[in-house]
């Protein structure tokens, strides 16, 4: 769609405070109204932050990232995995971890419902099922609808236990974190049905399959990729997942120096269906990338190229088992 805007109309628009004060440049502020304006499909924002282990700083971030999508035009903001915080410790991450109902999901169904607008919280620390005995939390994502109300909660099932020496990455989640039990069913929101995973996940293809089965129209991946596995691999993931699924990709991400011990990689992503990337945050900033989720290209690109249909029954892909 060709929108038409007078420099007038832009420079009016562009006094808008809540847009001012969440740190947009004027070029960056007049490319989101005018987004707004143009847009004929719903609109996702997927974001990008620098957590640290201040809950409250990250909180506010992200609680004007949220502001300033929706007033851009978002049903839906997908935020990062460590969006309330990364810890610079085992001790330190454990600590600072909540329940579900615990003040931190609870200020943002309270922001969510004043807000109207559905929320991706993905990556919260929840305190597992027996924290009082071994003191272990789960890596959650959480979906929270415009009324204010949590309709899904996918516990991570992926561990990221890797040592790439050469590289400098040495991280083990599963020293604090329980492995989530299932996948849950894709989520019926406003820009579409969203399936969950969460970060290191993205490297399973069983898991976005699983989920496209199930009738997944977007496939979200919020992380925290380190910056080696980052430029080597966070791309090309994502777009093999949406290429291989036909499904819209969103990927909220965290970036830079989140304390001396750790660094994100960044490049908050979306792909369309047929693998072409029509968001990407870069590599420096936090911000966002409002996108537009236009059901008739998914529909277009299965009917062109059927893959649904011309997979083989699951005995097939056994057979060398």
């Amino acid at each position: 769609m060709l929108l038409r805007c007078s420099l007038k109309q832009v420079l009016l628009l562009s006094k808008c405070p809540l847009l001012w004060r969440a740190g947009l440049a004027r070029s960056q502020l007049r490319n989101t109204l005018l987004f707004r304006m143009a847009s004929t499909h719903p609109v996702a924002a997927v974001c990008q932050m620098t957590s640290t282990p201040d809950k409250e700083a990250n909180f506010t971030a992200c609680k004007r990232l949220i502001e300033q999508a929706k007033d851009g035009g978002a049903s839906m903001v997908f935020l990062p995995e460590g969006f309330d915080y990364i810890g610079s410790n085992r001790e330190e991450t454990l600590q600072l971890s909540e329940s579900l109902q615990g003040d931190i999901i609870s200020r943002y169904t309270q922001l969510a419902k004043r807000l109207n607008v559905w929320l991706s919280l993905g990556g919260f620390h929840e305190r597992g099922h027996d924290w009082k005995n071994d003191r272990r939390i789960y890596n959650s994502h959480v979906i929270i609808n415009g009324h204010g109300e949590v309709v899904s909660v996918y516990r991570k099932g992926h561990l990221f236990d890797v040592e790439l020496t050469g590289k400098g990455v040495s991280l083990r989640e599963s020293a604090f974190t329980v492995p989530g039990p299932c996948l849950v069913s894709p989520v019926q929101t406003p820009v579409g049905k969203v399936g969950l995973g969460i970060c290191y996940d993205l490297r399973f293809p069983e898991l976005s399959l699983a989920l496209q089965r199930q009738g997944a129209e977007i496939l979200t991946y919020p992380s925290a990729f380190t910056v080696a596995t980052g430029a080597a691999h966070w791309e090309v993931l994502l777009r093999a997942r949406a290429i291989e699924t036909q499904c819209f990709v969103v990927a909220a991400a965290q970036v830079g120096a989140h304390h001396a011990k750790r660094s994100s990689y960044g490049h908050a992503l979306a792909v369309d269906p047929w693998g072409v990337v029509i968001g990407d945050c870069g590599g420096t900033d936090g911000g966002m990338a409002m996108v537009e989720i236009d059901m008739q290209r998914l529909q277009d690109t299965r009917r062109d190229m059927p893959v649904h249909l011309h997979r083989r029954e699951r005995e097939y892909y056994n057979g060398l088992d």
